[in-house]
């Protein structure tokens, strides 16, 4: 079996739910339950959308698709039942400064197709997307 890329990151917590994610480039990321911070699925779901978009990106250039911006919201929905891990996922993508094009669409789909945390979060959890133009 080939081996893929390594990845690492390392956390501090404080003595409650307050800590720090820090990257290997020293940038860092405030974690807890406050304004401020993030939560462990807010976290899970910026890797999915950042991970998406850079599939997505890869597949756009190779397609010579142009537009000025993508705004990318999603919201998901948890079990009731322990372990409450996903149930649902909803990808909203709003392409700004773009006709409507079903090329968009299929960038999206291979997207979800070759992005691995997608991919891992469709092991547990339906994932839907609708795209939008403005």
């Amino acid at each position: 079996m080939k081996m893929g890329a390594k990845n690492s990151v390392n956390m501090s917590f404080e003595n409650g739910f307050k800590g720090v994610l820090i990257n290997k480039n020293n940038s860092s990321l405030k974690i807890g339950g406050d304004r401020e911070e993030f939560t462990p699925y807010e976290m899970l779901l910026g890797a999915l959308g950042s991970c998406y978009y850079a599939t997505f990106l890869e597949i756009a250039n190779k397609m010579k698709l142009e537009y000025e911006k993508i705004n990318i919201k999603i919201n998901s929905e948890k079990r009731e039942e322990v372990p409450t891990f996903l149930k649902n996922v909803q990808i909203d993508i709003c392409i700004i400064g773009a006709e409507e094009n079903k090329s968009f669409n299929k960038a999206f789909d291979l997207a979800g197709k070759y992005c691995s945390v997608y991919q891992t979060v469709l092991k547990v959890a339906e994932i839907e997307n609708t795209i939008t133009y403005k």
